[in-house]
Parts: structure tokens; C-alpha cells; sequence
């Protein structure tokens, strides 16, 4: 019998919630500062061995960008020689693509999107140059580092340099 009314008290205190229930202890929910510092340690070893890759192919993609912009100058340069029979000057630049220039009968731009010459991935100007050393014409991005020269990163993306890696890989 005692049994049973033990049983039953239990029933009874679970259906009805305003029963008196142990109280939480203040300072048991929650993680703890062990806890906390191993899962930091544990996301700063992620980053450590992750970021540089990441950082990486960020860097990578910037000379990717770079390269597929001097192959649209290349084709808009086209364009603009089939037009006016020439290339654009050194002095005319890479303007010439997207505004009249004076001397230019047949232009029918502009060649470009947007109305206006985009810097290159690291926001530097292009180099243009017509006559170029290795052809009609020169389009250089100096990098990441903008000077001529440089490795890595910093190093220069040419034309005739961003045809033979197309060509090659």
C-alpha cells in the first residue's frame, strides 16, 4: 500500500507544474571558462592552419581578375583598330576605348563597359603603350605592389604574359 501511494505522490507532483521542484543552483547553466578557452584554442588552430590557404586564393584570384581584364582590353582594342584603322596612342591611352578622341572619324564606342577604364584587381591604372616592345601595343598591371618588377604577387601581368598562361594551362 505504501508502495502504491508513493507512486501515486509522483504521478500527482508531475501533472501539476506549481508543485514545489528542486531548485537550479545559480551558476550550473552556462560553460564554464575551460570550456570556453578550449573551444577558442580550438577555432584559433583552424584558423592558423586555414587562413593562409584562403588568403591564397584570394591573391591568386586578384591576378586571374587581372588577366581577364587585359584580354578585354585586347578585344576592344581590336574593335577600336577595325574602326579607326589604328590603335589608340600612348598619349590617347586606354580613354580612347570609352570617349572620342580628336582625329578619329570612324569611332563607334564606346568599347567598354561602363562608360569609364577600370583600375586594375589592387586599384592601380593600367600601362598602355602603342607601339608596344613585344607587339602593336602594351598593357602592363604592375601588381599588387604597383612598381615595376616584383615577384609573387607583386609581380608584373603583361598581355603577352597573360596569353601564354591562357595558352599553356
Amino acid at each position: 500500500m505504501i508502495w502504491r501511494n508513493t507512486i501515486v505522490g509522483l504521478f500527482a507532483t508531475r501533472a501539476r507544474p506549481d508543485r514545489a521542484r528542486k531548485p537550479i543552483r545559480s551558476g550550473q547553466e552556462g560553460f564554464t571558462l575551460v570550456e570556453m578557452l578550449v573551444v577558442i584554442a580550438i577555432i584559433g588552430l583552424i584558423m592558423g592552419l586555414i587562413g593562409p590557404r584562403v588568403l591564397n586564393y584570394l591573391s591568386e584570384s586578384k591576378v586571374k581578375a587581372a588577366r581577364i581584364q587585359l584580354q578585354s582590353f585586347s578585344s576592344a582594342l581590336d574593335l577600336f583598330y577595325l574602326d579607326a584603322g589604328r590603335f589608340p596612342s600612348s598619349a590617347e591611352g586606354l580613354a580612347a576605348l570609352v570617349r572620342r578622341t580628336p582625329g578619329v572619324a570612324a569611332w563607334n564606342g564606346p568599347y567598354l563597359k561602363g562608360g569609364n577604364v577600370p583600375n586594375d584587381p589592387w586599384s592601380h591604372p593600367y600601362i598602355y603603350r602603342s607601339p608596344g616592345e613585344h607587339g602593336p601595343y602594351d598593357i602592363v598591371s604592375y601588381g599588387a605592389d604597383g612598381q615595376e618588377g616584383g615577384s609573387g604577387n607583386a609581380a608584373d601581368i603583361s598581355l603577352e604574359k597573360a596569353t601564354a598562361a591562357a595558352n599553356g594551362s
